[in-house]
């Protein structure tokens, strides 16, 4: 079988999008007969009715389906491809994959990122929010290059996983609200209380820290967004319980925005450990390298240095 045309490939997807050949057509500047042949070769190559052509729609077929949604994987590679040879023939380093948790928040995020364009401006990041077990998954598969996880996370299938971060968890509670000068586990119980949801690392550490204390109570909203969380607890919807995150770059700790809330330590207290994973194949790729030093730049603990000491150009 001929290889697949990826133009084909991206007129059957604009039809899955759009509905009709005429909407295709129109958004992909083709003429509609151009349209119409590309699914019909299409077709012919696999050897499967892919679109079934009604009277106002077009619909899919369950092997339309199944080639859209593969079809879309195969035109993102293709982007990121074309991308990586345009970055590098235009000296660039390149583009490098990393996923995050959701509860590392906005605060520690975006001067990461700006650390990153000032000391690597040949650097591309693409971000992508993820459970710590689907960036493990994805690092084996080859479709992430660096992530930062929830620990502990076990080394092996070719990617390493170091310690990175150790923060305190605090409870934000309403400026307007009587607050003790250390929460405890049967204070909170007694409040209107917030949290990730079960899946999270979050609500593991919270439930256990509850758990030591023979409670088990349950929180009244559950959202997967630290800012979400922190906005809630400001307009006075109870209290949350969140990683005290300082991002400190060459030393220096940045102070944390208060503004609306009260921030009281735990008692028992209570840490959000994370880690640094990557692939043990990647481990001198310069701009991959890049990432890492960065990152590092922000750890709390003692972590590893980066696998090679050598000077990334941009």
């Amino acid at each position: 079988m001929r290889n697949l045309n990826l133009d084909q490939v991206q007129t059957l997807i604009a039809i899955a999008d759009l509905k009709t050949l005429a909407a295709a057509a129109q958004a992909l500047h083709l003429a509609p007969p151009t349209v119409s042949l590309h699914i019909s070769e299409l077709e012919s190559r696999l050897g499967a009715t892919l679109v079934v052509r009604g009277r106002r729609q077009a619909s899919l077929t369950a092997a339309g389906q199944v080639m859209v949604d593969a079809g879309r994987r195969l035109l993102a590679a293709a982007d990121e491809a074309v991308e990586q040879v345009h970055r590098r023939a235009q000296g660039l380093q390149g583009v490098v994959r990393l996923a995050t948790t959701a509860g590392v928040s906005a605060g520690l995020l975006p001067p990461l990122m700006q650390w990153l364009a000032q000391e690597s401006p040949g650097v591309d990041v693409k971000l992508d929010v993820l459970s710590s077990a689907e960036s493990m998954a994805r690092l084996v598969a080859g479709t992430l290059d660096l992530a930062i996880v929830a620990l502990p996370q076990a080394s092996g299938s070719g990617v390493q996983v170091d310690a990175w971060r150790s923060d305190p968890m605090v409870a934000l509670v309403p400026a307007a609200w009587p607050a003790p000068p250390q929460v405890t586990p049967q204070w909170l119980a007694d409040q209107r209380w917030m949290s990730f949801g079960p899946a999270t690392q979050m609500y593991r550490l919270t439930a256990g820290w509850f758990a030591q204390a023979g409670l088990n109570p349950r929180p009244r909203m559950e959202l997967n967004h630290p800012l979400a969380l922190r906005s809630l607890v400001v307009a006075g919807h109870g209290v949350a319980v969140l990683p005290l995150e300082q991002p400190g770059v060459a030393g220096q700790h940045g102070e944390p925005d208060t503004a609306g809330l009260q921030v009281r330590p735990l008692h028992p207290p209570l840490l959000r450990e994370l880690g640094l994973a990557r692939r043990s194949a990647d481990a001198q790729d310069p701009a991959i390298l890049a990432v890492w030093r960065a990152l590092d730049t922000f750890a709390n603990v003692a972590a590893p240095p980066p696998p090679s000491h050598r000077v990334v150009q941009a």
